[in-house]
């Protein structure tokens, strides 16, 4: 998901964007919505947030990061 979504979702939680980074937007949304603020921490594939909005992102995310 681009960054340019990330921030309208953001605003419509009443977040600011600011200069934030993506990875820090998206889990203060999750932290927002209740949900556990994991995004780019699935290690291996693993994730059990099956409705999870970001997981494919996160994801792709986390495989960048562990290669």
């Amino acid at each position: 998901m681009r960054l340019e979504v990330v921030r309208v979702i953001a605003q419509s939680h009443g977040l600011r964007s600011g200069k934030r980074s993506k990875e820090d937007l998206i889990k203060s949304i999750q932290s927002e919505e209740g949900n556990f603020d994991c995004y780019g921490t699935a290690v291996q594939g693993v994730c059990d947030q099956e409705t999870c909005l970001w997981r494919t992102d996160c994801f792709d995310n986390s495989t960048e990061e562990t290669s």
